[in-house]
């Protein structure tokens, strides 16, 4: 098993292991995250390109089921391993998919848990920026080693400039939108500071480099709102 998240994002990631916590996940990332909806639209789009019509789909940080419920009405043929380590958001993906859990496997764990592939695309969604640079690299590193040659990815997460003159401006910036779109605004600022304070953001182009150094070629953004960058790359 990896070691996984760096310990300043573990006091984030275990709210995920709070039932009570988790209950109203599904309203938060639409509120978080800009073109939240149209980002799961992208992904199914860019995937497509180069994976078969029966395609068998990597997809790590599936808790919740949101993004693996998306894939797999945009593409009734596809099958899919989802990998996250909170069984209770597991469990929530287990339930909001229903009779789509016929085609999808879920695995309690990190990336080294997920099964050797060779899978024909891989996605990872809103979860990277729990991983400091070092880990993030090795998990990058375990997605490409577990697709087929010239196999699609899209990684989607926290990404922004990190220059103390303007970091601190595109964290309000975050919280602000998180607000125009219905957040509660102490929530939205609890938010915030827990971006600032306990996750390892990077500048969009180290992020880049990161799939770079990792194997992935023809890396081109797709996605950039506000705090967050999304990326198609090939295996």
């Amino acid at each position: 098993m990896t070691t996984g998240p760096t310990q300043g994002a573990r006091p984030v990631l275990d709210s995920f292991q709070n039932h009570d916590a988790i209950a109203g996940y599904a309203e938060g990332p639409p509120r978080f995250v800009p073109g939240f909806e149209a980002l799961h639209s992208m992904t199914a789009i860019l995937l497509a390109e180069n994976a078969p019509a029966t395609a068998r789909v990597l997809v790590l940080g599936a808790g919740g089921g949101l993004e693996l419920e998306a894939l797999a009405l945009a593409h009734p043929n596809w099958s899919f391993v989802g990998v996250d380590p909170a069984q209770p958001m597991l469990d929530m993906a287990s339930r909001r998919l229903g009779p789509l859990m016929e085609r999808v496997e879920l695995v309690h764990g990190y990336i080294d848990d997920a099964p050797p592939g060779p899978f024909d695309a891989a996605a990872c969604l809103l979860t990277l920026h729990f991983l400091g640079a070092r880990e993030r690299l090795r998990t990058v590193q375990a997605i490409h080693a577990r697709l087929k040659p010239r196999a699609p990815f899209v990684a989607a997460h926290l990404s922004f400039p990190q220059a103390p003159s303007s970091r601190a401006n595109w964290l309000a910036r975050y919280a602000a939108y998180a607000v125009a779109s219905g957040a509660d605004p102490h929530l939205a600022a609890r938010a915030q500071d827990a971006v600032a304070t306990h996750l390892d953001t990077l500048e969009p182009s180290e992020d880049e480099r990161i799939l770079c150094d990792a194997g992935f070629s023809e890396v081109a953004t797709f996605y950039a709102a506000f705090t967050w960058r999304g990326w198609i790359a090939r295996a």
